[in-house]
């Protein structure tokens, strides 16, 4: 299994898909792109990925299984026969499911448009507005059974403006995202971390 092997899980318009794939494009990010799998036939994401080259480009349909659990099986199939050490989620909306959490433990991440532990869940941005935060960002972490609770890998801070709406306020933090998330990614495959209690420890 190659350290430097990805898959990544998209649902969406792939933003971050795009950047980690730039980055690698330009050098900044030693990955190797290998899966890309999709829950919607229709995600920009699969576009992007086909574009880029990535080896393997999968949609999967959820109607078409069980339940989520055999769902997630089949991914994680997917993902152990393409040789990826890391799984990273970008935009993936679908909860996953416990088994496919333990057996990707510690190699799974996530970014997430707020500074956890404050504001998880899907309507980050929207709380952080309505709570009146003066500071908001994103976080990177890993992915455990608690949705948005795993360890923190890495966070960027972005100030909240008196005039910002939610539309203003997500692309900032986007801007931020699109930074952190293949930089993080980088540093996890040519430093390394150790994780004590919830802190994650960077190797120099």
């Amino acid at each position: 299994m190659g350290n430097n092997a990805i898959a990544v899980m998209a649902s969406g318009k792939g933003s971050n898909l795009r950047v980690i794939l730039d980055a690698v494009a330009a050098g900044r990010c030693p990955v190797q792109v290998k899966l890309v799998i999709s829950d919607k036939a229709d995600a920009q994401a699969l576009e992007i990925a086909r574009a880029a080259g990535v080896p393997q480009v999968v949609h999967l349909c959820p109607k078409s299984y069980a339940d989520r659990a055999s769902f997630d099986a089949d991914c994680a199939e997917l993902i152990d026969a393409a040789g990826c050490q890391w799984i990273v989620l970008a935009g993936y909306m679908r909860i996953l499911s416990s088994p496919f959490v333990r057996r990707f433990r510690g190699r799974m991440i996530n970014i997430h448009p707020s500074i956890l532990p404050a504001f998880s869940g899907a309507k980050a941005v929207e709380d952080a507005l309505s709570y009146g935060v003066k500071a908001s960002g994103c976080t990177v972490h890993l992915v455990d059974e608690v949705l948005d609770g795993g360890p923190i890998l890495a966070q960027a801070v972005v100030p909240v403006l008196d005039g910002d709406t939610f539309e203003s306020l997500h692309a900032r933090i986007q801007v931020e995202e699109h930074k952190l998330y293949p930089a993080t990614l980088a540093r996890m495959v040519t430093s390394g971390f150790d994780i004590e209690g919830r802190r994650v420890i960077w190797r120099t």
